[in-house]
């Protein structure tokens, strides 16, 4: 094996360990203060949700969220919301833990 291939076997490795070492705090107990900053970023997602979707209304409608929804937001529309609002929690969360304003 040459000097080049050993150095790119050793580049590999580093890239792999660095993918596996953990580089966050520790979130896997459940806290009041979590699913508090969980909520509000899903009802944030649902908000972006309502005023970012263009064409909406094409799926299965929620006639009891309806009133404070409107007509036209459906069941796709609050999927969409709130995947949005996880994506943003998660990413909420890491970051307050990290910073030590969730324990």
């Amino acid at each position: 094996m040459t000097k080049g291939e050993e150095n790119l076997i050793d580049l590999i490795n580093s890239i792999l360990l660095a993918a596996v070492q953990p580089t966050v705090a520790d979130t896997s107990t459940w806290s009041w203060s979590g699913s508090l900053v969980m909520n509000i970023c899903v009802i944030l997602g649902i908000i972006i949700a309502k005023v970012g979707i263009r064409n909406k209304g094409k799926g299965p409608a929620l006639p009891l969220l309806e009133p404070f929804l409107g007509k036209n937001f459906g069941a796709p529309e609050l999927i969409a919301g709130a995947s949005i609002g996880h994506l943003l929690g998660v990413g909420a969360i890491l970051g307050l833990t990290n910073i030590g304003l969730i324990t």
